[in-house]
C-alpha cells in the first residue's frame, strides 16, 4: 500500500498537468466523465427500478452505481467533483486559483454535455417504455424528488456525497493493484449511493433523463399512477437542485477533505542552520 503521505504527494504533483489541460482535451474528458457516471446512473436505476422495497432498491443501486467512477479512474475522465482535490495544491502554492476555477468550471460544464446526452439515449432507446413504462415512470419518480429538494437539503446532501467521493479517489490513489483500487473506490461509493446522498454529476443524468421521459404521456400517465407524479419534470426545480448541489459538494470536497487533508499532510518547511526552532 502506498502510504497517505505519497498519495497527498502524488496529488499535488499531477495538479499542474491538470490544470494545464488544452481546453479541447479537458471538454473531451469532462464529457467522458460525465457520460460514465450516466452510465453507472442508468444502469443502476434499471437494476433497482422493479424493487417494490425502497431500502432494498438503494442497496441494489448502491451496488451498480460505482461503475461509473471506476471508469473514470481506469479509463480517465475529467470530473468536477473529485477535482475538488485541486484545492490542495493551490494551498501547497503548486498551481494558482484561476486555474483550479477555469479546470472546474469547464469540467462540469463538460459534465453536463455528456451526462445529458447519454440521458437522452437512454430516454429514446426504447427501455423507458417497456413493461407498462415502468422503468419510465421509475426514472420520472427519482427526477421529480431530487426537483422537490430544499436548498438545504439538497446542499448538506451534496456534502455527505463529496467527502465519500473525493475519500474514494484518495483512497484509490493508495493502492498499486487493480484489485486495490477497485475496492478502494467502490465501498465508498457504495456507501454515498446507500446512504442517498447527491452527486451533481449523477443528478445531471437523472434530471435530465426524468424531464425528457416526463415529457411522454404514456410514461407521464405511468408515473402518475405508480407513484403519484402530478405534472412533467419542472426546469426550474432541475436548476435548483443542480446549483444547491454543486455548492454543496463543493463545500464537502474542498473544505471538509482538501484542504483538512493538506492541513495534516503537508510536511513542514525545513529550519535553516543556525535558527533556533521557535
Amino acid at each position: 500500500m502506498t502510504p497517505p503521505e505519497t498519495v497527498y504527494v502524488q496529488q499535488i504533483d499531477g495538479a499542474p498537468r491538470k490544470t494545464g489541460l488544452p481546453l479541447a482535451r479537458l471538454l473531451v474528458l469532462g464529457a467522458m466523465a460525465g457520460a460514465f457516471i450516466a452510465l453507472g446512473a442508468a444502469t443502476s436505476s434499471t437494476a433497482a427500478h422493479s424493487v417494490a422495497n425502497p431500502g432494498l432498491a438503494r442497496l441494489v443501486t448502491a451496488c451498480v452505481f460505482p461503475v461509473g467512477l471506476l471508469l473514470i479512474v481506469f479509463v480517465g475522465g475529467e470530473l468536477f467533483t473529485g477535482n475538488n482535490l485541486l484545492a490542495m495544491a493551490v494551498r501547497e502554492r503548486k498551481v494558482g486559483l484561476l486555474p483550479v476555477l477555469r479546470n472546474l468550471s469547464l469540467a462540469w460544464f463538460a459534465n453536463f454535455a455528456g451526462a445529458a446526452f447519454v440521458a437522452w439515449l437512454a430516454v429514446h432507446a426504447g427501455s423507458m417504455q417497456a413493461g407498462g413504462c415502468a422503468l419510465g415512470a421509475y426514472t420520472v419518480k427519482v427526477a421529480a424528488a431530487k426537483a422537490a429538494l430544499s436548498p438545504s437539503q439538497a446542499f448538506c446532501s451534496g456534502v455527505l456525497c463529496n467527502v465519500l467521493v473525493c475519500s474514494a479517489l484518495l483512497a484509490g490513489g493508495a493502492s498499486k493493484h487493480v484489485s486495490g483500487k477497485f475496492l478502494a473506490v467502490y465501498l465508498p461509493i457504495f456507501a454515498f449511493v446507500a446512504g442517498g446522498f447527491e452527486h451533481s454529476v449523477a443528478n445531471m443524468f437523472y434530471l435530465v433523463a426524468g424531464r425528457l421521459a416526463s415529457l411522454d404521456p404514456d410514461i407521464l400517465a405511468a408515473a402518475r399512477s405508480a407513484f403519484g407524479v402530478s405534472g412533467p419534470v419542472a426546469a426550474a426545480g432541475i436548476a435548483r437542485n443542480l446549483a444547491w448541489v454543486t455548492l454543496g459538494n463543493l463545500a464537502g470536497g474542498v473544505l471538509f477533505v482538501a484542504l483538512p487533508v493538506s492541513f495534516v499532510r503537508r510536511a513542514p518547511a525545513p529550519r535553516k542552520k543556525g535558527v533556533p526552532q521557535k
